[in-house]
């Protein structure tokens, strides 16, 4: 199996994304580092000289002005990335919302497959599935649950990563631009647990399984590892009580949600995932079968120290930049060079039949989703959506290619 964490050459020598940085300090050999603590809100003291967020969405932050900011001038302790990890139904969004209010971060919500079918003007291309040929249609968490043997569900967990680590990517690029920090519901790193189970129980090829695993081989060198995962611990017989609680009806009459299926899921997270990341990062773990306190998870959160103790020391490596211009280097790639980063997801040598279309269903594809309401053009450029001005937009903006996420 593969490992959870890879590390190459590109990570050695440059950071290609954005993360949670924190108010810097000394580190070995005079290397710049983020701060050592984390404190909520009942510690938290305000520092009214930090610089207003900068319009990253809108703005390029190029070498000119770097010359006139220093991008460590924004963060403070807090400026880190969180992780909620758990199974199904354990909690994990109203605790990471919890969490994220006492700590002043931003919290983002678990990635489903909305990022993929839904575009920017609110347009769900799922309502093309009747004229879509079968390898075609849409594919998501229902339909994974109805029919988990059905041949896009390889597929469906290589978009599910790929739109994991765009997220991340996102995440990286706020908290370098803003200074602020972010509590994420499940990430791109965690990710692999599922295709795993999912692998094992039979719904997706080895062929498929391999390509995924080249992307990520491809991919995570360019990220940054989180500060801090705190995982909600339930166990398989108590998660199996909850899906049947919260009743979603795809999911109390899923035959996925096996006893089985769950279990391994659970394996995965205390065995590998957690294990290794550990190497890389602090870690908590609650009994979060009764839920519990969220006061005491901060609480514990203030008294982890985020420092390296040494130059042999994995933990927080990532965290660890040259100087400001390495600083404002990593803090350029995750904001304004996103469209480079989701390149890598361009794996040419794919010996998995379920992860092509023929040319004739990849046609009618094509032509159903570029007539779709708002997918014609980029976004701007749509007068039936209601854009205006078109006679003046000579050519896109750069940052429509930036945030742009092409297949």
């Amino acid at each position: 199996m593969a490992s959870v964490l890879r590390f190459g050459a590109s990570k050695l020598l440059a950071r290609n994304s954005l993360a949670v940085l924190c108010k810097p300090t000394s580190g070995t050999n005079g290397a710049v580092i983020q701060a050592a603590f984390i404190s909520g809100k009942a510690l938290r003291v305000t520092d009214n000289t930090r610089p207003p967020p900068y319009p990253y969405e809108t703005k390029r932050f190029t070498l000119f002005d770097a010359i006139f900011e220093n991008t460590t001038h924004r963060f403070d302790e807090n400026s880190k990335i969180i992780v909620v990890e758990g199974p199904i139904a354990s909690g994990k969004t109203k605790f990471a919302k919890a969490l994220a209010e006492d700590l002043d971060m931003i919290y983002l919500p678990a990635v489903t497959m909305d990022a993929e079918y839904v575009n920017e003007y609110g347009y769900d291309c799922r309502q093309l599935d009747p004229i879509l040929p079968e390898a075609c249609k849409s594919y998501d968490v229902k339909n994974f649950c109805e029919n988990p043997h059905h041949e896009n569900c390889a597929n469906y967990q290589i978009l599910m990563y790929k739109h994991r680590f765009s997220q991340y990517v996102d995440a990286l690029a706020h908290l370098f631009s803003t200074g602020q920090g972010i509590i994420m519901e499940r990430c791109v790193y965690s990710d692999h647990i599922f295709l795993e189970t999912m692998y094992n129980a039979g719904y997706i090829s080895k062929a498929a399984r391999q390509t995924y695993y080249d992307i990520r081989t491809a991919t995570q060198g360019e990220l940054l590892l989180p500060h801090l995962c705190i995982y909600l611990d339930v166990p398989a017989a108590a998660v199996k009580d909850k899906i049947q609680k919260r009743g979603i009806p795809y999911e109390v009459n899923s035959k996925v949600f096996t006893m089985n299926y769950l279990s391994s899921i659970e394996h995965m997270y205390k065995q590998q995932y957690l294990k290794e990341l550990s190497q890389y990062a602090n870690i908590l773990v609650y009994d979060w079968t009764d839920e519990g306190d969220v006061e005491v998870v901060i609480e514990d959160i203030e008294r982890l120290s985020f420092d390296r103790t040494s130059k042999d020391d994995m933990k927080f490596r990532d965290w660890e930049f040259w100087n400001e211009s390495h600083v404002n280097q990593t803090r350029r790639e995750y904001a304004d060079n996103k469209l480079r980063l989701l390149t890598l997801f361009d794996i040419a040598d794919c010996d998995a039949p379920e992860l092509h279309y023929n040319g004739e269903d990849h046609q009618k594809l094509l032509e159903a989703w570029q007539n779709a309401p708002g997918n014609k053009y980029m976004k701007g450029y749509n007068a039936d959506q209601g854009d205006t001005g078109l006679r003046w937009k000579f050519c896109p903006d750069w940052r429509d290619y930036r945030s742009k996420d092409f297949d």
